[in-house]
């Protein structure tokens, strides 16, 4: 294609091309140097400047307090979901987790080895299209956390509610980091693959209040403490240097268009165009999140037969309109609404739906 196409990927999902041409530049001969910011050593001075002002930009993007450490690590959020059971439990101590959707069982299988995983509640025999009511989660007492997962990327469920818990919570942001404004003092602990809002795959953001830190946990190697990892300023081993360097553009990106506020009023502006159109479809495009936990993020939806979701993905595709296939998991079609999705994207697919309905319903 001569231009570049609409890209409705989940993950990674579309960057920023302000943010793409500049990396462009910059990729030969960064800042004058010689070479490229993926060459030079990330000991050297001008990658520790261009680390501390990627963790002082999302500082400033998300407000975060001074006592929580921000750590960039690899090995995406699954990772995380295992080293979060070494380092904030006990071996075999009761971790609550409540379970929304794919990603809320994903991080339960990669705890279950190191705690006594307990689901508070489940939405599972609901095909997970909602979450389940506050007043019929079972919580633990004696709980070294609860897991939530904010927004399930694959079944495009928000959680929408106050959490008011006893106990630390530790929230998987992965698709919903910076999109709206959130409270971190009311999380002990918030991880997220940057391949969404934030930037490229190949890196992960995890920001945790230090008094959790001071945890002992279970008996771990360095690279698995995430003390380790903030005594080394994330630099414990050799880091992901020029996915660093994209989630650094694509912050400072966030924080000129306005920041967080204003990506939050965007993207429900937006997501509300989406779903009216699926609401008022008569049933052609079809919906079965409830409508108190519907996503901004990410929106699912059918058509009739899969045979005319494999027929939208490919008519789409010669549109410019990619990225919509749903995940193996669920099928169907999915709208991934991401920071850096231009307004213009969301008005074609719309366009493109009428047209579509018209010609087969």
């Amino acid at each position: 294609m001569s231009q570049r196409v609409f890209n409705f990927s989940a993950g990674p999902a579309t960057l920023p091309e302000a943010v793409l041409r500049k990396a462009q530049a910059a990729l030969l001969n960064w800042q004058d140097i010689g070479a490229s910011v993926a060459e030079i050593s990330h000991r050297s001075a001008d990658f520790m400047t261009l680390a501390a002002q990627a963790e002082a930009d999302l500082r400033a993007l998300l407000h975060v307090p001074d006592d929580y450490a921000v750590l960039f690590m690899q090995g995406g959020a699954t990772l995380q979901q295992a080293l979060i059971a070494l380092n904030l439990a006990h071996p075999g101590q009761r971790a609550d987790y409540l379970i929304t959707g794919h990603w809320g069982k994903t991080a339960l299988k990669q705890a279950t080895p190191y705690v006594d995983a307990h689901i508070v509640a489940s939405s599972e025999a609901q095909g997970f299209c909602n979450v389940p009511a506050r007043d019929n989660w079972r919580l633990s007492a004696d709980a070294a956390y609860l897991h939530v997962t904010d927004n399930e990327t694959i079944h495009g469920v928000a959680l929408n509610l106050p959490l008011d818990v006893q106990v630390p919570v530790v929230a998987d942001f992965s698709s919903s980091i910076a999109s709206r404004p959130i409270r971190v003092r009311d999380y002990g602990l918030i991880y997220a693959g940057a391949q969404k809002n934030l930037g490229p795959s190949g890196i992960t953001v995890v920001i945790v209040a230090h008094d959790l830190l001071r945890r002992s946990g279970q008996r771990r190697a360095p690279i698995l403490d995430y003390r380790a990892h903030l005594e080394r300023e994330s630099m414990l081993n050799t880091p992901p240097t020029f996915n660093w360097y994209l989630l650094g553009l694509c912050l400072a990106w966030m924080r000129e268009q306005g920041g967080v506020a204003t990506f939050a009023a965007r993207n429900a502006a937006r997501a509300q165009k989406l779903y009216a159109l699926l609401d008022d479809s008569n049933g052609f495009y079809r919906n079965p999140v409830a409508v108190a936990h519907r996503s901004c993020m990410n929106v699912p939806f059918f058509l009739p037969t899969p045979e005319l979701d494999a027929e939208f993905v490919a008519q789409a595709k010669t549109r410019g309109l990619i990225g919509l296939k749903g995940h193996k998991a669920l099928g169907g079609i999915r709208a991934s609404l991401y920071n850096a999705l231009p307004d213009a994207a969301v008005d074609a697919l719309i366009g493109f739906m009428h047209e579509f309905r018209k010609h087969h319903d």
